[in-house]
């Protein structure tokens, strides 16, 4: 088991480098995420890891540590509500103000909602007799090694099933060796890169629509508010923000106003 002393500084760690707040008594979260990195470094004990880190300092031992604490549960088209209100209210909405929509899924992980949003996109473009408008999503996460999964778009029988219809895994993905791979026509609008919450976004560009969800309930207050301050700046007037089911941005941020529709509650950054 990792001692008090140990627990503190790598909370520490983990707040300062990434805002990830773990909070009290969480020692066994530590020890069973950081368990696996023993043999590939070369440790006898979590304990022994840490002292290491803290001693010399390893770029990508810290990345690993990084990666294995900040890796989190996703699943495609999660709450589903979101993709109704994206298909049946945004994406028409936006169609109608500008020649492209640029979407963000922050804390993409490995790419199942930036996947699912471009699933939504065909669907759209398929009931519209209309020009079609270009739709990009940029999926971004901290973890490299979950990027890289994102990127490959390939998913085994287990993961596969979670949130899929049967008819949307015929659609829009095709058998490979290892698993099941998402079609071009999905790939092709999803770009994935590395990006910490905490830093600036000033380089991602403007979007005119974030999906965010479930990302924040690790923060730190003040993190919050950093990062809907972030959000705020890089959207386009008018943007949607869309939160997990249990997250709100209220005691956070004044920059966003709620949208209720026939499918459920948006975020809106106000004019």
């Amino acid at each position: 088991m990792i001692d008090s002393r140990d627990y503190e500084e790598f909370s520490r760690f983990l707040s300062d480098c990434c805002g990830l707040v773990l909070g009290d008594s969480r020692q066994y979260l530590v020890s069973s995420r950081l368990s696996r990195l023993l043999d590939e470094f070369g440790f006898q004990s979590v304990p022994d890891l840490l002292h290491a880190m803290r001693k010399a300092p390893n770029p990508r031992l810290r990345t690993r540590v990084i990666d294995a604490m900040t890796t989190n549960e996703t699943s495609w088209f999660r709450d589903a509500f979101p993709f109704e209100i994206l298909r049946h209210v945004l994406l028409p909405e936006l169609a109608k103000k500008g020649a492209s929509i640029k979407v963000w899924s922050a804390g993409c992980s490995s790419g199942q909602e930036a996947y699912s949003i471009s699933m939504v996109v065909s669907e759209w473009e398929e009931s519209r007799p209309a020009r079609v408008v270009p739709v990009s999503i940029l999926g971004t996460d901290l973890s490299e090694g979950i990027l890289e999964e994102a990127r490959r778009g390939v998913y085994d029988g287990l993961s596969i099933v979670r949130g899929l219809s049967e008819a949307r895994r015929a659609r829009y993905f095709e058998t490979v060796a290892d698993g099941h791979r998402v079609i071009p026509e999905v790939q092709r609008r999803c770009r994935f890169q590395k990006l910490n919450l905490v830093d600036s976004y000033t380089a991602l560009g403007k979007f005119d629509l974030v999906f965010c969800r479930n990302v924040l309930i690790y923060f730190s207050a003040e993190t919050k508010r950093q990062v809907f301050d972030g959000i705020a700046r890089q959207m386009n007037p008018g943007g949607y923000l869309f939160l997990g089911a249990s997250e709100t941005a209220g005691p956070y941020s004044k920059a966003f106003e709620t949208v209720r529709t026939e499918y459920g509650s948006i975020l809106r950054l106000k004019s």
